[in-house]
């Protein structure tokens, strides 16, 4: 059968629509492979190899999430450098942006004799303005230098202690670098002398809050020791040092060394320090050291390049002659030696007068000090009585010496030493002879003994012989006796007890009686300034009025009393301000009384403080009972708020006035009444 033209003219265009379909096909697969390779290879090269590729025909379809809005933009730049641009099709989402961390906050204060910089990044919230203030104040109105920058970001706790510490530990030093960071603070410092260094070292490791890391570093000059003294001394109570100066750590070492080759045991240092007249000075220490110890006992003294040996006066002639003699000989050449070999004590006599002539001095730790036994004349005796009073007061001496002509030229100038080494003991005695001076008490002065030690040696001159048994007390050291926080408090009750702070009717501004009792209490709080403690003073109101008025007059009139502070160069960075309106009463608002007792102001010691208990109450009725705060380690001191000033002058004075009419008033809790102060008792 045979097809007709139709057909296959039929046949042909189906077979080419065919193959044209099928080469369409192939091309725009070949097309879309090509486009898709080509744009992955320059999208991964491009470094975009968090996108996926993948072609439609001639569109080009971009996806994956981006790690930027710029990345995004590149992305699709790339590609469209391959294909035409008008064929990419962007289908990238961009990931979600983290919220920014907060950056490190720091803070660096630089004082020196200039003034104070202050340099770092600090949280907005800081009022720098009031930072400024308080820190003139602290470096006694020396020039502040703000370069500070400030961010919004909130600051935490760790920051806010370690912010406060700084500034506080900034009073301290006159040149300093103090570096705050959250949770931490470095303090590079300069001190005037070891004494100092060491009292300052020991305040701030004892204020440094919980979890707060401190690292310092505070420099000290060496002391200038005048006249260079070295005592040691082998006796029944062992071998042990009444002074030691050194120039330098390797001399200290070597004549650490030497003693306790020579018997000395227990811990022992010496103090390092400039004016050594010799640099053979540890030379001459540690072969007189071993002298003595060859001798079995008695002292060594250097006073400069004096030295005074002192043997037993049990050591044989023979052999004490041999030991100077080879002392002599070694010694270097700007050391001169006297040597003592006291004659041995002979037999008691049976009377008082055929006794040796002595004289005593006693101090009593209440500061009396009685004078007793020989003097050489009346004239002698009026000077060294003048002498004693002008050391130890003029109230405090008692004379009971008699004279004695007989007494030695020297004696004069032996009773003056002894008297002056007995003002660097809190109590003890003095006991002077001839040939002995002997120095026993107690001293509050790490180095009490070594400056007594001084003293003799200096004043003596050569050949003389003395003992001295200084101890010492760390009670009586004003470094390490500083007050309690509950002592502080306790001074502040005592004055608020007395009277009332006062404030201008229906205002937070301190009246004339109140500012007095604020000038009293900055006193005891700047003589508490190296106290560790955080006070909060609190406002309180009565009932009348509004509770919204209430509160905010409270917190206006504890924030007038801690301004009041400040403005009195008084270190308020631990002192906070808190107005509790008329939430807390410790009295009944339905009486007068009751009002009154509630007006008031409360300074409270918080913190961890033991032993912390409500102190006294002032400003309550008649037969009110104290309050006593929910923290049972605060204490607290409080006075009525008295608006008026006839109302200051009444409880000045311990009398009760008319009260004024609360209920008509426009600021009712504004304007109290007065009253009578109840006596202040301390709960259990």
């Amino acid at each position: 059968m045979r097809l007709g033209p139709k057909i296959l003219a039929a046949l042909s265009l189906l077979l080419a629509a065919l193959g044209c379909w099928l080469a369409a096909t192939v091309s725009a697969n070949v097309i879309e492979n090509r486009s898709t390779a080509a744009v992955s290879a320059a999208l991964a090269s491009a470094g975009h190899n968090w996108t996926d590729v993948a072609s439609d025909g001639l569109q080009v379809h971009v996806a994956g999430i981006a790690p930027s809005e710029a990345s995004r933009f590149n992305a699709i730049h790339v590609a469209g450098t391959i294909v035409d641009a008008t064929r990419v099709v962007d289908e990238i989402s961009v990931e979600p942006s983290k919220p920014l961390a907060a950056p490190d906050f720091s803070l660096e204060i630089l004082r020196n004799d200039e003034g104070v910089t202050m340099i770092g990044l600090v949280p907005d919230s800081l009022d720098r303005e009031a930072m400024k203030s308080e820190i003139a104040a602290l470096a006694q109105g020396a020039e502040v230098i703000d370069l500070l920058e400030t961010t919004n970001y909130p600051a935490g706790q760790d920051w806010d202690d370690a912010f406060h510490f700084g500034l506080n530990a900034l009073a301290r030093f006159k040149r300093a670098k103090i570096s705050i960071a959250p949770g931490r603070v470095g303090i590079d410092a300069i001190s005037d002398s070891e004494k100092e260094k060491r009292a300052l070292e020991a305040q701030l490791t004892r204020r440094v809050p919980k979890g707060l890391e401190l690292s310092y570093d505070i420099s000290a000059p060496r002391p200038v020791i005048t006249p260079f003294t070295l005592r040691f001394l082998i006796d029944t109570e062992g071998a042990r040092f009444d002074a030691c100066s050194v120039s330098g750590t390797k001399d200290r070492d070597r004549v650490l060394e030497a003693a306790r080759a020579a018997g000395l045991s227990g811990d022992a240092d010496c103090t390092i320090g400039l004016g050594v007249p010799s640099p053979e000075w540890a030379n001459a220490v540690v072969q007189s050291i071993g002298v003595l110890a060859d001798l079995g006992g008695g002292s060594v003294t250097f006073s400069d390049a004096d030295i005074t040996l002192v043997a037993q006066d049990t050591t044989p002639r023979a052999r004490f002659d041999q030991a100077v003699g080879e002392l002599e000989s070694n010694l270097p050449d700007v050391f001169t030696l006297h040597s003592v070999l006291p004659e041995p004590v002979a037999a008691e006599g049976g009377g008082e007068d055929e006794g040796p002539a002595e004289f005593i001095a006693t101090r009593s730790p209440e500061g009396q000090v009685e004078l007793r036994g020989r003097l050489r004349n009346e004239m002698v005796r009026e000077t060294v009585n003048s002498f004693a009073r002008a050391r130890f007061g003029v109230g405090s001496v008692h004379m009971a010496a008699r004279t004695d002509n007989e007494l030695p030229a020297e004696w004069t100038i032996r009773v003056l030493t002894a008297l002056q080494a007995l003002g660097e003991l809190a109590n003890g005695s003095a006991v002077v002879r001839s040939d002995f001076i002997e120095i026993s008490g107690v001293t509050g002065n790490p180095d009490g003994q070594a400056e007594v030690t001084r003293i003799l040696a200096e004043k003596l001159g050569e050949s003389q012989n003395f003992r001295i048994s200084v101890t010492y007390d760390q009670k009586l050291d004003p470094v390490a006796a500083l007050p309690k926080p509950e002592e502080c408090i306790g001074q502040i009750d005592a004055i608020l007890a007395q009277s009332k702070i006062a404030f201008e009717p229906g205002s937070a501004d301190l009246s004339g009686e109140g500012v007095r009792v604020v000038n009293e209490i900055a006193d005891i709080l700047k003589a508490c300034r190296d106290v560790d403690m955080q006070i909060e003073i609190a406002g309180h109101t009565d009932s009348q009025g509004r509770e919204e008025m209430n509160l905010r007059l409270s917190q206006e009139r504890a924030d007038a009393v801690q301004q009041a502070l400040m403005a009195r160069r008084v270190l308020v960075s631990k002192i906070e301000a808190q107005g509790y309106g008329e939430a807390e009463p410790i009295a009944d608002n339905g009486t007068e009384e009751g009002r009154e007792a509630n007006r008031r102001i409360e300074f409270r010691l918080l913190g961890d403080t033991p032993e912390a208990t409500v102190e006294g109450e002032a400003g309550a009725g008649e037969g009110v009972e104290p309050a006593t705060t929910g923290d049972a380690d605060a204490a607290v001191s409080e006075t009525a708020l008295d608006a008026t000033s006839g109302a200051a002058d009444s409880a000045a004075s311990g009398g009760a006035s008319e009260s004024t009419d609360d209920a008509q008033a426009p600021a009712a809790e504004a304007m109290p009444g007065e009253g009578e102060e109840p006596p202040m008792e301390e709960p259990e």
